[in-house]
C-alpha cells in the first residue's frame, strides 16, 4: 500500500488541488483562436467590400463604353481621341480583372484559413459524450450548447 499514515493523504490532497488549480490557471480557453478567426473573419469581410466595388467600377466602365459607342458610333478619330483623353478602356478593364483575381485568390485563402480554424476549433472542444448537462437539481438532455456558441466557456 502506498500511503500509510494521515499526513501521506493530506500531502496528496494537497498535491492533486494544486495540481487541479494549476491546470485551470494554465488552461487558454480557446482565446488565441477565437481572435485568430475574428482577424481573419474582418479581412474576408473587407476583401469581399473591395471585390464588389472593383466588380462595381467593372460594370460603370463596361456601361459607360457601350453608352460612348452607341452615341457616337466607332469611327476611329472619336476612340483615338476618348482613348487620349481617358486612357484605353481595355487596359483599365485589365487592371480591374487582375484585381479581381487577386482578391479571389485572397479570398480562397482566407477561406482555406477559415476552415484551418475551424477543425482546429472542432478539435480542441470535441463535444461531450455521456452525462447529459444538469439544470438545477436534475439531468436535462439535449441541452447542451454548441461548440462556440457565445455562453459555451469551454470547461466542465
Amino acid at each position: 500500500m502506498l500511503f500509510t499514515t494521515t499526513t501521506q493523504y493530506i500531502a496528496l490532497a494537497v498535491a492533486l488541488v494544486a495540481g487541479w488549480l494549476f491546470g485551470l490557471a494554465s488552461h487558454p480557453g480557446g482565446r488565441k483562436w477565437k481572435e485568430r478567426y475574428v482577424t481573419e473573419r474582418d479581412a474576408h469581410a473587407v476583401t469581399n467590400k473591395r471585390v464588389s466595388e472593383l466588380e462595381r467600377d467593372h460594370d460603370t466602365a463596361t456601361k459607360r463604353a457601350a453608352e460612348l459607342e452607341r452615341d457616337h458610333g466607332t469611327t476611329s478619330t472619336r476612340i483615338a481621341e476618348l482613348e487620349r483623353d481617358h486612357g484605353t478602356a481595355a487596359t483599365r478593364i485589365t487592371e480591374l480583372e487582375r484585381e479581381r483575381d487577386a482578391a479571389n485568390a485572397r479570398i480562397a485563402e482566407l477561406k482555406r484559413e477559415n476552415d484551418e480554424l475551424e477543425r482546429e476549433n472542432s478539435r480542441l472542444s470535441p463535444p461531450l459524450a455521456g452525462d447529459p448537462p444538469l439544470a438545477g437539481d436534475r439531468y436535462v438532455k439535449d441541452d447542451r450548447l454548441a461548440p462556440g456558441h457565445p455562453r459555451d466557456r469551454g470547461f466542465i
